[in-house]
């Protein structure tokens, strides 16, 4: 097993950092990070020694780092981030009070967010400077360094709340981060192991999309595989470029959608139409004023339209995976619970790649 990271000489890290930027210019501190071979919070972590970055305690509570976002209602609007590997979301907006049962928890409203803060071991207030001003967040992160949630001022928070949030949990004299290795991917089951007929059966049955997580834990099944052995009358192949289809065809239709993407320790959920789709690269891009998605093309692996069955009739996704079996991003028809799914939106999406 590796041994676990500590930045207890950051000053030799930040100069490598800077010797980085200066030799290849602006970088996220993610892709800084990811050259200098250290995980992205061992970078805030070393802004300790400038004062850049504050570090946060874990509340002695059940939630725990969830307990620190209980005071961000009162800064009023901020910006979430949420992002894995291949897709980055963005969204403004009120963050409303979390409700949580132990470790799992949601914020509704403008800002929507599933949080699993068992996940959480590190959390910083880190103040940057920027091309377009300073910068203000709260950063949460795994064991390993790997951001779960962070949460942005804007010209529009209450900047003395926002702060006042992170004040009441600082740990300025706390010992130098210790980041451990990220734990190895299970090795997926193969397919012939897997009871194949049996997890169809179990799917024609789901009465709740939320349902399918536990089919998957019951026939130990990945999501990816499972897509791929359920069926095309319930999981189609769908072109990598189905995304882009999907969002700009919602676009010109003004269709309401629901994009979810999440990594371990939180999903984020925005609903509502969309207005701007670009392409730079292999980034697909939603620029809204509200509302940014950013999503690698080139990282997709499997894209698929999805059927899942539910006491109000048929659902369905468009689903895209990386080459590990892991979901990169949602996208659904918006309909609120107990309601139908919206015509326009299954038409849209059985149609795409068609």
């Amino acid at each position: 097993m590796a041994e676990a990271m500590v930045i207890d000489r950051p000053e030799e890290l930040l100069a490598r950092e800077a010797a980085l930027r200066n030799e290849r210019g602006r970088l996220r501190m993610r892709d800084a990070a990811a050259a200098l071979g250290v995980p992205e919070a061992a970078l805030v972590e070393a802004r300790r020694a400038t004062g850049a970055a504050l570090r946060l305690a874990r509340p002695d509570a059940r939630e725990g780092y969830g307990a620190l976002l209980a005071g961000l209602p009162a800064a009023g609007e901020v910006m979430a981030l949420t992002r894995n590997e291949s897709c980055v979301i963005e969204t403004h907006g009120r963050f409303d009070a979390p409700e949580f049962q132990g470790a799992m928890g949601q914020v509704v409203g403008e800002i929507d967010l599933r949080l699993f803060t068992g996940r959480w071991a590190h959390a910083y207030l880190l103040e940057e400077e920027t091309p377009a001003g300073p910068r203000r967040s709260l950063q949460f992160f795994d064991g390993a360094g790997l951001a779960m949630l962070k949460v942005y001022a804007t010209a529009a928070t209450d900047a003395a709340a926002f702060r006042s949030a992170a004040d009441a949990a600082s740990d300025a004299g706390a010992a130098p981060a210790r980041f451990e290795a990220p734990p190895t991917p299970a090795a997926a089951r193969p397919d012939a192991a897997i009871d194949a007929a049996g997890l169809r059966a179990a799917w024609d049955g789901l009465g709740h999309t939320h349902e399918f997580f536990g089919l998957l834990r019951r026939f130990d099944v990945g999501r990816a595989q499972a897509m791929r052995l359920a069926g095309p009358e319930r999981a189609r192949p769908a072109p990598r470029a189905a995304m882009r289809e999907a969002l700009s065809r919602a676009a010109a239709g003004a269709l309401p959608v629901m994009v979810f993407v999440g990594n371990p320790g939180c999903v984020q959920i925005r609903s509502g139409t969309v207005e701007r789709i670009e392409t730079m690269g292999p980034w697909l891009n939603v620029l809204d004023p509200r509302f940014n998605l950013h999503l690698r093309e080139d990282r997709i692996a499997e894209a698929f339209v999805v059927r899942k069955p539910s006491v109000n009739g048929d659902i369905h996704s468009l689903e895209l995976y990386d080459e590990g079996g892991e979901v990169i991003v949602q996208v659904f028809g918006l309909r609120r619970a107990g309601e139908r799914e919206r015509a326009d939106w299954r038409a849209l999406v059985t149609g795409l790649g068609a």
